[in-house]
């Protein structure tokens, strides 16, 4: 071979490797229009319930389709979450969601799941127990003013009373359960409607400790075992141990969602061991890590209460005073000094302390909403159902009946339920991968049931125009951290915290009259504090001496039930920075948004079928949302 055939064959070969270098070597990054490509975030917000029981659940069950008419099974639960109208047969009306729910978690009680069903439809191998022909004999009480005795004889299983013996219910629990499973695997379309497969461990040592447990997986992994009861332990802790195991044994993902803290007789944030009795000052490293590791996220409201903070923890906060229930539903009384192990704000707070003593936060938790709907999954005050089948509308004992009565005494009623709540959470897709993900990682929050749509971010860099570009979430991300998440340290010494936030008008529904920012803190000598902020307000008002705002006012029309958007707006958003931000100190911040009075529930009632309410019940309110926390830590 010649030199000049030489040369040219060297360069061919320079140009095929050059040609051929791997698409990963390093290259400059290209140049795209599209501001989205390849982020991969959340920019979507999907809602749902994850506290939805049907007849399979021990109460519900019991009591039977009572004036309903029909059987609340998990099939009709998903159905209706989608969207499907459902015919009411004997009160003659036809139930339907102005729009449909993104996703359902069906969480019957473990507690004899299925049982009750079978009881009521008379099986022999159960009724010839003494303890099953009582059972039986209770669901054939008919219903006088209101009451039903079989709820009574279900309370009692919550207890820890065994009505049967649970091996004796072991084969129409694991009946129960496959059906249960297969039905979230058959409703289950990834992209379009999400059936996630969750049960409720319903312990209730004198007070509620309630919780939901939810699966990333299906039914093949979630069917393996049954669900873990009551009946199998009253203590949390042993409940997060089945639920290590059944991560270690399938390789799945499971987490637990506390419920009702209100109604825990100060326990639910208060350390308790398996008698149920409180360990208030015995939180350690090793309780802290697991519960933190188990249990991501709070229910903060649904039908039984509000959960966020109470007028008597917050006597500063003038919206503290939401749709509250003061009673301990199973034995009616209830203490001052319950109220600071019972909500979720003082529990964020008391995280900071314990953080601080021991290293440990067990009380990170982001906030969610959900029904608690023993019928049909819906928060909606001019279309809501009841708690239960029989709760239907313009019924006497829904305007007047009790709720929970024992011994003849009313502890609730039917018209102190609130028609609340639901999850928001911000995910990728709708499938069950993502949202749980998400609540993995508390990009969620919660709302009373207006579907109004919030963003909140921390960091340290935002501008005020941040929160008024159309790529608000965008600039969320790259500059910091969403809700639920730690705020990064800073590079500036001396910085404070900027928050952007941004909040958009449920379209179906009320204006925002404003956004508020809760914050709390622990000082240098271990004691809590919380303040409320007024960060974006509607209709150009202006906080006054001492922060306190103008009211936003009222177009509430009670004889018709109907408001008009004539005041509020339907977008707020700001850019908030911590005027007393102390870098030596542990936080916490989160956004609370509050629409324009609108008509309660009970108002509609009043005004479609002239029955008479008690006058303390509340003729209007201010929906809200809450979302997840950020976190600082020093």
């Amino acid at each position: 071979m010649n030199t000049g055939t030489l040369n040219c064959a060297l360069s061919f070969l320079i140009l095929v490797l050059a040609l051929a270098t791997p698409c990963w070597a390093e290259q400059p990054p290209a140049k795209t229009i599209s501001a989205y490509a390849n982020k991969n975030l959340p920019m979507n917000v999907y809602w749902g319930d994850t506290h939805l029981h049907s007849y399979l659940s021990l109460d519900a069950g019991t009591a039977g389709p009572a004036a309903g008419g029909i059987e609340m099974t998990p099939e009709i639960g998903y159905r209706f979450a989608r969207g499907e109208a459902i015919e009411m047969r004997l009160g003659g009306m036809v139930a339907q969601l102005h729009r449909p729910l993104d996703f359902l978690v069906v969480s019957d009680h473990a507690e004899y799941l299925g049982v009750a069903s079978k009881i009521r439809q008379g099986e022999p191998a159960l009724l010839a127990t003494p303890g099953g022909k009582r059972w039986y004999q209770a669901t054939q009480v008919k219903a006088v003013d209101g009451e039903r005795s079989a709820i009574i004889i279900g309370a009692a299983a919550f207890l820890g009373i065994n009505l049967l013996d649970p091996a004796l219910a072991e084969p129409y629990v694991r009946s129960a359960w496959d059906y249960s499973v297969d039905m979230a695997d058959k409703y289950n379309d990834p992209g379009n409607f999400t059936a996630m497969i969750g049960f409720e461990w319903s312990s209730a040592p004198q007070g509620n400790l309630h919780r939901n447990v939810l699966y990333r997986d299906g039914a093949d992994k979630a069917g393996i075992r049954v669900p873990f009861s009551a009946l199998d332990s009253l203590n949390p802790e042993d409940l997060w141990a089945y639920m290590a195991e059944y991560e270690e044994s399938t390789g799945g993902q499971i987490l637990s969602i506390p419920h009702n803290s209100n109604l825990s007789s100060g326990k639910f944030f208060a350390r308790t061991d398996d008698r149920g009795s409180a360990i208030v000052d015995g939180i350690d490293s090793d309780y802290a890590t697991l519960r933190a590791r188990w249990e991501p996220l709070v229910e903060v409201t649904q039908t039984k209460g509000d959960s966020e903070t109470h007028s008597f923890l917050s006597p500063d906060d003038e919206f503290a005073d939401f749709e509250r229930w003061d009673q301990d539903t199973m034995k009616g009384k209830h203490q001052d000094s319950y109220y600071q192990y019972e909500y979720a704000r003082s529990a964020l707070k008391r995280g900071l302390q314990l953080e601080q003593d021991i290293g440990t936060n067990p009380f990170k938790f982001g906030m969610i909403g959900s029904t608690d709907s023993h019928g049909l999954p819906v928060a909606e005050e001019d279309n809501f159902w009841g708690v239960a089948a029989d709760n239907l509308p313009g019924s006497e004992a829904r305007s007047s009946g009790p709720f929970f009565r024992k011994d003849g005494i009313t502890f609730t009623r039917n018209v102190d339920l609130g028609a609340s709540g639901y999850a928001a959470v911000w995910a990728t897709e709708n499938t069950r991968e993502a949202l749980f993900d998400a609540m993995k990682r508390k990009e969620v929050y919660a709302t009373t049931g207006a579907r109004m749509t919030v963003r909140f971010f921390g960091g340290w860099n935002y501008l005020e125009s941040d929160a008024h570009s159309p790529h608000v979430a965008l600039i969320g991300y790259e500059k910091g951290v969403p809700m639920g998440a730690d705020l990064p340290a800073s590079s500036k010494a001396g910085a404070a915290p900027h928050f952007l936030v941004f909040a958009g008008k449920d379209p179906d529904g009320a204006n925002l009259d404003r956004i508020q920012i809760v914050k709390g803190w622990v000082d240098k000598a271990g004691d809590s504090h919380e303040r409320v902020f007024n960060v974006a307000l509607s209709d150009g008002r202006k906080p006054g001496r001492g922060g306190k705002v103008k009211p936003v006012g009222n177009t509430v029309d009670v004889k018709t039930a109907t408001y008009y958007n004539t005041i509020g707006e339907a977008q707020l958003g700001t850019v908030w920075t911590d005027p007393e931000f102390d870098p030596g100190q542990r936080a916490f911040y989160y956004a609370r948004v509050i629409e324009i009075p609108t008509p309660r529930w009970t108002t509609y009632e009043v005004a479609r079928f002239g029955v008479t309410i008690p006058e303390d019940v509340p003729l209007t309110l201010q929906e809200r949302a809450y979302t997840s926390p950020i976190w600082y830590t020093p």
